[in-house]
């Protein structure tokens, strides 16, 4: 889910989307997978849980956090409307830019999960880290 994003980092167009101030949800891959891990340990307990890390940011913080990790000073806004067309030309929708996702996991928090990544700068730092660099740079 974060090639698009860091595709829009490089072109100089990692700005907030809209007016930014629009709650974005998020979760480390590998904090997904422990929570798997750990609610096949509770065994037998029908709930449900979201897996989702404690501190959502606005799309603004986003994008601003993933340029600062990735090194890219400049970031041009995508205002509504250039959301539009450009989701109107790939055939899609922007609602997931656009409208607020503000997830909590209180309940796994409370029942004792501990997330690994509970803030975006780390999540966002090791999984840069960890994708491949390419050979050419366009900035």
């Amino acid at each position: 889910m974060i090639t698009p994003y860091l595709n829009l980092c490089k072109f100089g167009l990692g700005g907030k989307q809209g007016n930014g101030k629009q709650m974005y949800t998020w979760v480390h891959i590998e904090d997904v997978a422990r929570m798997i891990d750990w609610l096949v340990e509770k065994k037998g307990e029908d709930c449900v849980y979201n897996c989702a890390a404690p501190n959502a940011v606005t799309n603004a913080v986003f994008m601003k956090t993933l340029r600062e990790v990735t090194g890219h000073h400049l970031g041009l806004p995508a205002s509504s409307w250039m959301l539009e067309a450009g989701a109107f030309l790939i055939g899609t929708e922007t609602e997931l830019m656009l409208k607020s996702r503000w997830v909590n996991p209180a309940k796994a928090t409370i029942e004792g999960f501990e997330f690994k990544y509970k803030f975006l700068k780390d999540a966002l730092a090791e999984i840069v880290k960890k994708m491949p660099r390419r050979k050419y740079h366009f900035f």
